[in-house]
């Protein structure tokens, strides 16, 4: 048995999976992939003859083909589904900015998906090629393969949630200086807000857009507010909006808060990567052990072993 081919087919399965994932999660409806709606304006702008068939076949094969299917499996899967366990994968979507592209049946029915065919990969793979494994350990090498992708995609959606609220701690401090400027310009701060909407393409920035598209629809502007502390699920972001409700509720100054609030942001930034930079020895220290020690104890005792060699076969 060469463990060495398993490990490389292995890796090379769950390294499709992810990919698909990632390729999936980066190209949801909304990301830049072109609707069926744009479709029929762009064929109906150049003024073509075509039939609905054809521009649905001009779609990406993820919205034709994995997303009604999610979807319809998701359907039929969230009948038998805790509500609890919706409620909390929903939370979890909207923390990661995917609840408007998936819903919870949906990526609950990904992680079944995606478990089915690492497993079944997995299996064929032990089976069926030159491998030739016993069904015995067939068996139990599609169960981790069922295992990994299970709880793979859940990996993948924590890791979205950890990637989003850094872009949001990291924009904080100059959206607020911008947000400072704008009002002591004169503007109001939903005015602000907007103008900081449209001069970044950032997490912050659609969170600010979502906010103000709320209050634009009658939603109270700390109802607004508290909902957007609530998606991103961030302390600076709560401190911040608290801060705003504060100075809107006590008559305070809101440029003079914003100002305090751009400063101890931008000192909560220094301080997470004062932070990161103290916990780099020891993130560094497993590579080191593994790979920069085992080559300086090769060089540094291979000759005194060829010494030690050359000794004893000319005593010998």
């Amino acid at each position: 048995m060469d463990w060495s081919v398993i490990v490389l087919i292995a890796v090379i399965i769950i390294l499709g999976v992810a990919g698909a994932l990632i390729y999936v999660g980066q190209r949801m409806p909304g990301q830049g992939v072109d609707t069926f709606a744009d479709r029929l304006n762009e064929f109906s702008q150049s003024g073509e003859s075509v039939s609905l068939d054809q521009i649905e076949l001009s779609q990406p094969f993820v919205e034709r083909v994995i997303y009604p299917f999610l979807r319809r499996f998701g359907e039929m899967s969230a009948k038998n589904t805790p509500q609890n366990v919706l409620q909390e994968t929903t939370r979890k979507l909207e923390l990661a900015g995917k609840a408007g592209f998936i819903d919870a049946p949906m990526f609950l029915a990904s992680r079944f998906v995606v478990a089915a065919v690492l497993g079944v990969g997995t299996f064929l793979v032990c089976t069926f090629s030159i491998l030739e494994q016993p069904l015995s350990r067939a068996l139990l090498y599609s169960m981790v393969g069922l295992a990994i992708g299970f709880f793979f995609p859940q990996l993948w959606l924590d890791e979205q949630i950890k990637k989003r609220q850094l872009e949001v701690r990291k924009a904080m401090p100059d959206a607020l200086d911008l947000l400072t400027i704008c009002v002591e310009a004169g503007l109001g701060f939903d005015a602000a807000m907007s103008n900081v909407a449209k001069k970044w393409e950032n997490e912050l920035s659609l969170a600010f857009a979502r906010a103000i598209r709320e209050i634009q629809l009658g939603k109270v502007r700390r109802d607004a507010l508290k909902s957007m502390a609530e998606r991103i699920d961030l302390a600076e972001m709560s401190s911040f909006v608290a801060a705003i409700i504060q100075s809107e509720t006590l008559g305070v100054s809101m440029a003079k808060v914003l100002r305090i609030q751009a400063e101890q942001m931008r000192m909560r930034r220094r301080q997470y990567a004062e932070e990161l930079a103290h916990q780099a020895p020891v993130k560094m220290l497993l590579p080191m052990v593994g790979f920069i020690f085992p080559s300086i104890f090769i060089v540094l005792m291979t000759p005194a072993i060829l010494q030690i060699m050359k000794v004893n076969m000319g005593g010998g």
